[in-house]
């Protein structure tokens, strides 16, 4: 099993290229159910997630062609309604292919999902707004099975904001008979660039970025070329790096309006943070100042960034509380980063985070995506070597973060373990 070792203690300095957004490719890709013909993504990330999707689409009789950074994906001859187990157990994105069938073919039988162990994140708000559109829906033997001979627009409302909901159901929608209606919908910027590329496939929906999206169904969708937005999480990684190592980084190929909260957290922990043509510049000045952080659905602070935050503030001048709203079990970086030497007590859904001079390099373990990419951080601004396993996990949604932390003048490499 791999691992990646890094010594640490360097600022870091150059400029990256933005990858595209894992979480707004994966709804994409599964988006090409509803149509006949090629679709073509571009921007498409090579990451783990994408293969495994990739995998997905091809065992349900999809034909797909390209290489990561272009798809052509061709749904015309689906011969297979299941998503098996053995493909959808490694990520939780697997489901975003139940409304697509079910909307399509009127069947679908879904695996139950896994993915990163962060909090139970239930699919029952996709089944209910499915069932509350006509369809069928059964629990079997760890499968979601749904029937609907067409499903029926109707008002649903989301009791919390749900991102792979809001995407499945406004999937879904689109060939649905009449007006639906999402009420209390997630608003993150990939849900609008899904509904960018339904749009171009001849969908009708208006609201999408809002808490109200209105989808008036179809008859039928087609083809479309379509390009993947810029993946903020990536970015705001880079970025928090810059302040972690008293750097300077300039982020390329980013989209800063999607960035918003960060960009004011950063600032206000001292950093500089500059837009310019083509992304932002984002730089140290002086040890950072502690802020505190809750995080919340979007507009609000990510809870994709909340692990690499608290990284940086376990250096920075002060004390800070990070507050997680949005799952419950995101605090599995904790014990690996206070082995590096921070000061965190856990109270409740709260971190209390009191800054030191440094932290110390240590054997540390991911234990999912960004608490991978947190430890990464914490590394980099450590003294002495770090030795991360289990970074299985950075690979289903950082493209060659080894590679770029290398170029900006990091000490870093990916070895081969036992």
């Amino acid at each position: 099993m791999d691992k990646i070792i890094i010594d640490g203690g360097k600022p870091l300095a150059g400029e990256v290229r933005i990858s595209g957004a894992k979480n707004a490719a994966l709804p994409i890709m599964a988006a090409s159910l509803l149509t006949d013909g090629w679709n073509t993504f571009t921007n498409i990330p090579d990451l783990m997630d994408i293969r495994t999707t990739r995998k997905l689409l091809e065992s349900l009789g999809a034909v797909i062609e390209g290489t990561p950074g272009a798809l052509r994906i061709n749904a015309g001859e689906i011969t297979n309604i299941e998503a098996s187990y053995d493909l959808v157990k490694t990520m939780r994105a697997s489901i975003l292919v139940l409304g697509p069938l079910v909307a399509r073919f009127g069947i679908a039988r879904v695996s139950l999902p896994g993915g990163c162990a962060i909090g139970a994140r239930p699919v029952n708000l996709h089944i209910k707004a499915l069932q509350d559109m006509g369809a069928e829906v059964a629990l079997k033997e760890g499968y979601v099975e749904a029937k609907a001979r067409r499903l029926k627009g109707t008002a649903i409302y989301f009791d919390s904001p749900t991102v792979g909901g809001t995407e499945n159901i406004m999937m879904a929608a689109t060939l649905a008979d009449g007006v639906t209606l999402l009420k209390n919908a997630a608003r993150e910027p990939e849900i609008v660039n899904l509904a960018e590329v339904l749009i171009g496939m001849g969908a009708r929906i208006a609201g999408a970025g809002t808490d109200e999206i209105r989808v008036e169904g179809v008859e039928r969708l087609h083809p479309v070329e379509a390009e993947v937005i810029p993946d903020r999480i990536e970015a705001g990684t880079y970025m928090i790096a810059a302040g972690i190592t008293g750097g300077e980084i300039r982020v390329l190929g980013c989209q800063p309006n999607h960035l918003c909260a960060l960009i004011e957290k950063l600032r206000d922990a001292g950093m500089i943070i500059e837009t310019m043509n083509g992304g932002l510049r984002a730089a140290g000045n002086g040890r950072v100042r502690s802020v505190d952080i809750k995080t919340l659905p979007h507009p609000g602070f990510p809870t994709d960034l909340q692990a690499q935050m608290m990284s940086m503030m376990a250096v920075a001048e002060g004390l800070s509380v990070i507050t997680e709203t949005v799952f419950e079990n995101r605090f599995m970086h904790v014990g690996e980063l206070m082995r590096m030497g921070a000061d965190i007590h856990i109270q409740g859904n709260s971190a209390i985070v009191k800054g030191v001079n440094a932290l110390k390099g240590a054997p540390v373990m991911a234990t999912d995506l960004r608490a991978s990419a947190s430890l990464i951080l914490a590394g980099l601004a450590a003294r002495g070597t770090t030795e991360l396993s289990r970074v299985y996990h950075l690979d289903r949604g950082y493209q060659d973060i080894e590679k770029k932390f290398s170029a900006l003048g990091a000490d870093i490499r990916r070895v081969s373990g036992a």
